[in-house]
C-alpha cells in the first residue's frame, strides 16, 4: 500500500474524511481537511463518488468565498469584456470602443508612465542597460542601490518576507520627511503586493470568535469593495458606517457611535477602516475629523486601517492631506500608544503602475508577539514581487533637485496632478448638470460617485429584469455608449438612493468625449421612462 493510501485509510478509520491532499514531495504528504473557528463547511453527499465526477463542487466549496463580492470587477465588466469581443469581430454597436470607466487603471486609461520610474525598472530588470549613456546617473545608482538588497545582485532572487532592507529603509525616511520629522522605524514597514496585498495579510489577523462572537470590522459606506470581499472571505462581520454626502461625504462621530452600538449586539468590533482620500467619494478628511475619529478609536479600543493610497491626490484649494500617523503621534499619549497599519500603493497618485503591485504599511504599536505571527504569516507567501519593491524605492526615493533626472520627473509628475485636477472639475460640473444628478466635488482621489433620481417606470423596468435599479442604469448606458461604470450598490449607498462609481482618468479629450455620450444618454433614458 502506498503512502498516500495508508494515510487515506488512517484517516477514514479515524473518522476524517479527507478533503484534499498536498505534494510538495514523494516524503512530504499531508492530508488536509476544512478548519475553520466559525466556518463549517457541511459535505451534502459522500465524497467517494465515481471516477467521473468532481471532487470540489459548489456544495463543497469555501462557503466564505461563495458569498464574496468584488464590484469592480462583476457582471458589467464581464458584459464589457464580450462587447470588445463582439465588436473586434464586426458587430454593429452605436459607439466604436469600451470605455472602461469602473476601475482605477490609469495606463489603461492613456497615462503615460513617469520616465524614472521606468528607467530605474529597466535597469533592475537588464543590467545590460547601466552601458546606455542616455540613461543619467541618479537613474543608475536608484538601481545599483535596489540591486545591492537582492541575493546575487538579482531581482530574480527572494527577498526577505517583508522587503527588501534597503528600500524599507528608504520607504521610513520617506514617511519621517513627509510627516514633518515624526521617526519612522524600517523594522515597522512591510513591504505588499500592492496595499491590497498588506491589508489582506493584516486583516487576516482579526479572523478569531471573541466571546462568542465574530470580529467585526467597521467600514465607511460608501467603501471599496476590496473591504467587503475580505471580510467575507475571513468570515468577519462587516460594520457599516454611513458617510453623510450632504456634508460632501463628511464622516459624522455620531454615526460612528450609532453604528458601534448596533454591532455590538451581534459581533465585536476590533477594527476601523478609513480611506482618506476617499474611494469611492473622493473626499478629504480635516485634520479635526481625523482627531476625533482617533478619539472614538480610542475609546472603542479599535484597530486603525488607514488607507491613504491617494495621498498625492489631492486636488480642493482648500483641503490637505494629513496622515493619521502624523496626527496620532502630535496627539501625544494616550493616542500616540494606539495600534495601527496605514497603506501606500504605486497604483495611484501620479504614478498609475496598478500592474507592477507594488505597496507597503506601516505598522504602529503592535504587540511584538502579534507582529511575530504577522511576519509567520506572510513569510509562507515567501516575499512580494521584487519588481514591486522596486517601482515603490522610485516612489519613495525620487530624484532630488540637482540631480540629472529631476527636472522631467517634476514636469512629468506635476502634468498628471494638474491634468488629473482639471478632469476632477469637469466630471463634477458636468454631472451636476445633467437632470436629477447631484455630485459632490471630487477633492481627492480618482472617483465621483454621483447621486442621480430614477423615474418610477426606469424601477419598474429594472423590477421586470431582476436587476437594482441603479444595475439596470448602468447596463443601459454600457449597451448604448459602451461606458463602463460601477453601480453604487456594489459600494454602499443608503436605502432609496441610487448613485455609481466612474474614475475620472480618461484623458481630458476622452473625458469631454464620454461626458457627452452620457449627458445624450441620459436624456433619451430619462424621456424613454418619464
Amino acid at each position: 500500500m502506498s503512502t498516500a493510501s495508508r494515510l487515506l485509510s488512517v484517516c477514514r478509520h479515524g473518522g476524517v474524511r479527507p478533503y484534499c491532499v498536498a505534494f510538495s514531495q514523494a516524503s512530504d504528504i499531508q492530508a488536509v481537511t476544512p478548519k475553520s473557528p466559525s466556518v463549517q463547511v457541511t459535505i451534502k453527499r459522500d465524497m467517494a463518488t465515481t471516477s467521473n465526477e468532481r471532487f470540489l463542487t459548489i456544495e463543497n466549496l469555501n462557503p466564505c468565498i461563495k458569498v464574496m463580492e468584488y464590484a469592480v470587477r462583476g457582471p458589467l465588466v464581464i458584459r464589457a469584456t464580450e462587447i470588445e469581443k463582439e465588436l473586434e469581430k464586426g458587430a454593429k454597436k452605436p459607439f466604436k470602443d469600451v470605455i472602461r470607466a469602473n476601475i482605477g487603471d490609469c495606463h489603461a486609461m492613456g497615462q503615460k508612465p513617469i520616465t524614472f520610474f521606468r528607467q530605474v525598472l529597466g535597469l533592475v530588470l537588464y543590467p545590460e542597460l547601466f552601458d546606455d549613456p542616455k540613461i543619467t546617473e541618479d537613474v543608475k545608482q536608484r538601481a545599483r542601490d535596489i540591486l545591492s538588497g537582492t541575493r546575487g545582485c538579482s531581482v530574480g532572487s527572494y527577498t526577505d518576507s517583508s522587503g527588501i532592507e534597503v528600500i524599507r529603509k528608504h520607504v521610513a525616511n520617506y514617511i519621517q520627511k513627509r510627516d514633518g520629522g515624526i521617526s519612522s522605524d524600517p523594522d515597522n514597514i512591510i513591504l505588499s503586493t500592492g496595499a491590497s496585498g498588506a491589508i489582506k495579510n493584516i486583516l487576516a489577523l482579526f479572523h478569531a470568535t471573541i466571546d462568542g462572537k465574530r470580529s467585526g470590522v467597521m467600514v465607511p459606506i460608501p467603501q471599496y469593495p476590496l473591504y467587503s470581499a475580505t471580510i467575507s472571505e475571513f468570515d468577519l462581520q462587516q460594520v457599516e458606517y454611513y458617510l453623510d454626502e450632504s456634508k460632501k461625504w463628511g464622516l459624522d462621530i455620531g454615526e460612528l457611535e450609532r453604528s458601534v452600538k448596533e454591532a455590538r449586539k451581534v459581533c465585536v468590533p476590533r477594527v476601523i477602516v478609513v480611506i482618506n482620500p476617499g474611494n469611492p467619494t473622493g473626499q478629504v478628511l480635516t485634520r479635526q475629523n481625523i482627531e476625533e475619529i482617533i478619539k472614538f478609536a480610542h475609546r472603542e479600543r479599535l484597530f486603525i486601517f488607514a488607507d491613504e493610497v491617494y495621498q498625492d491626490n489631492v486636488y480642493d484649494k482648500d483641503s490637505k492631506f494629513h496622515s493619521f500617523k502624523k496626527v496620532l503621534t502630535e496627539m501625544g499619549e494616550p493616542y500616540s500608544k494606539m495600534e495601527m497599519a496605514s497603506f501606500m500603493s504605486v497604483s495611484k497618485g501620479y504614478m498609475g503602475e496598478c500592474g507592477i503591485r507594488g505597496g507597503y504599511a506601516e505598522i504602529l504599536n503592535m504587540h511584538p508577539d502579534v507582529k511575530a505571527m504577522l511576519l509567520k504569516a506572510i513569510s509562507a507567501q515567501l516575499c512580494s514581487s521584487t519588481i514591486g519593491q522596486a517601482a515603490i524605492d522610485c516612489v519613495v526615493n525620487p530624484p532630488q533637485p540637482g540631480e540629472p533626472s529631476y527636472d522631467l520627473f517634476i514636469k512629468e509628475k506635476n502634468n498628471v496632478l494638474q491634468s488629473l485636477k482639471r478632469r476632477a472639475e469637469m466630471v463634477t460640473t458636468s454631472f451636476n448638470s445633467f437632470e436629477g444628478f447631484s455630485c459632490n466635488p471630487v477633492m481627492g482621489a480618482m472617483y465621483a460617485f454621483p447621486q442621480f433620481k430614477l423615474p418610477p417606470k426606469a424601477i419598474e423596468a429594472a423590477k421586470k429584469v431582476g436587476q437594482k435599479p441603479d444595475v439596470f442604469y448602468a447596463f443601459q448606458l454600457l449597451e448604448r455608449t459602451g461606458i463602463c461604470i460601477v453601480p453604487g450598490s456594489g459600494f454602499g449607498q443608503k436605502e432609496g438612493t441610487y448613485h455609481f462609481r466612474t474614475t475620472i482618468l480618461p484623458q481630458e479629450e476622452e473625458l469631454k468625449k464620454m461626458l457627452s455620450m452620457f449627458d445624450n444618454f441620459h436624456k433619451e433614458f430619462m424621456s424613454q421612462y418619464k
